[in-house]
This record gives C-alpha cells, structure tokens and sequence, in this order.
C-alpha cells in the first residue's frame, strides 16, 4: 500500500487504453497493410476455420479483420480498405475487409461463378468475359 508521502511526491497516473472500436476515427473505411494472414476457429456450438486477417491501419492502429468470400489473395504487406463489422463467433474481430477496387491488393477470387451479392464480394458483372480475358493473357505471356 502507498503511504501519504509516496502519494504527495508522486501522484497516480491513470493508465491510458485506445479504444479498439475507435479505429475508424468515424470514418466509414480505412486503409491498411496485412501484418498477418491466418485461420483460426470460433466459439463453441460453431465448427469451421475462419480467414483472419491482422491490420495495420493508416493511423497506426492494429485491428483483427474477416476476410469474407470463398478464396482470398492475401498475403503479409497486401494493402486493403477495412470496413465495420464484426463476426459473431470469432472473438476481438469487429471489422471486415472490402473486396475488389482499383488501387488495393485484395481482388475477387471466387472459387465458382456468382450471380447474387456481387458488389459484396467486389465481382464484376462480366465475371466470365474477364475469367477468359486473364486466362488468355497469361497464355500470351507464357509464349
């Protein structure tokens, strides 16, 4: 226990927390880099392996992000837009990775063709016009 004089010399000093669910600054995406890309699992009644993703984002801030679609191209030092939103049953993860866009290393990657829920997943409309388009140009550079 601290005595009077101890108190009087020095004072106590509150202890200074950042507020995870802050990272955003109230803005509605952030940019960040892929410090870490792993699968972890979730809570008790639920069964699966979850893609995880650790984010560094622009304000120095380290956030636990879903990576969401079926297949992902992520790696360590990928850029990507971080959005809210949290997975319920993996604890600490309350953010989610957007997918697509133009300047961010995290394009669509889909394992079949989807015709719902597109713009969720950052899918273009001509999914098989571009599927050929990219198959036929890693053909040309091959040759």
């Amino acid at each position: 226990m601290v005595t009077i004089n101890q108190l009087i010399k020095k004072k106590r000093v509150k202890k200074f927390h950042k507020n995870p669910l802050n990272a955003l600054e109230k803005s509605p995406q952030k940019k960040g880099v892929c410090v870490r890309v792993y699968i972890t699992k979730p809570k008790k009644p639920n069964s699966a392996l979850r893609k995880i993703a650790k984010v560094r984002l622009s304000n120095k801030r380290m956030v636990l992000c879903s990576i969401p679609g079926q297949g992902h191209n992520l790696a360590e030092y990928s850029v990507v837009l971080v959005r809210g939103g949290r997975v319920k049953d993996v604890p600490g993860v309350r953010f989610k990775l957007i997918k697509g866009g133009v300047k961010y290393d995290f394009g669509w990657s889909e394992r079949f063709v989807r015709y719902n829920a597109r713009s969720k997943y950052g899918i273009p409309k001509n999914q098989h016009e571009f599927i050929s388009n990219a198959v036929s140009a890693k053909k040309k550079e091959k040759n």
